[in-house]
């Protein structure tokens, strides 16, 4: 095996290391984000600032329509992010290598 293949195949086991922390670790952090996100603190924590968001247009004297349709602009539908996430990652798009000549050097 020639000093090429040996850097490749050690590439290679390094890569297969990192993939299989990434496996175990990622879903693990995405339900636990996604607890924080939809947990029952943080509803009450959006609809406060949205509330407060709403009021603060009004005072302002935009009219009620238009404070409602910004209020609802105002929050973000994460299942939305999440499906996006979620193809991506499926489709392989999620994941970009890229290795730089400069770094083969090294």
């Amino acid at each position: 095996m020639s000093d090429e293949e040996k850097k490749d195949s050690g590439d290679v086991e390094e890569l297969r290391e990192v993939l299989s922390v990434v496996t175990q670790q990622v879903p693990g952090l995405l339900k636990g984000l996604r607890d924080v996100l939809y947990s029952k603190e943080a509803a009450e924590n959006m609809a406060d600032a949205v509330g407060t968001f709403y009021k603060r247009l009004v005072e302002a004297g935009i009219p009620r329509e238009e404070a409602l349709e910004m209020a609802r602009g105002y929050m973000i539908n994460l299942r939305e992010v999440f499906k996006g996430v979620k193809k991506g990652i499926k489709a392989g798009e999620g994941v970009h290598v890229r290795v730089d000549d400069d770094e083969e050097d090294d």
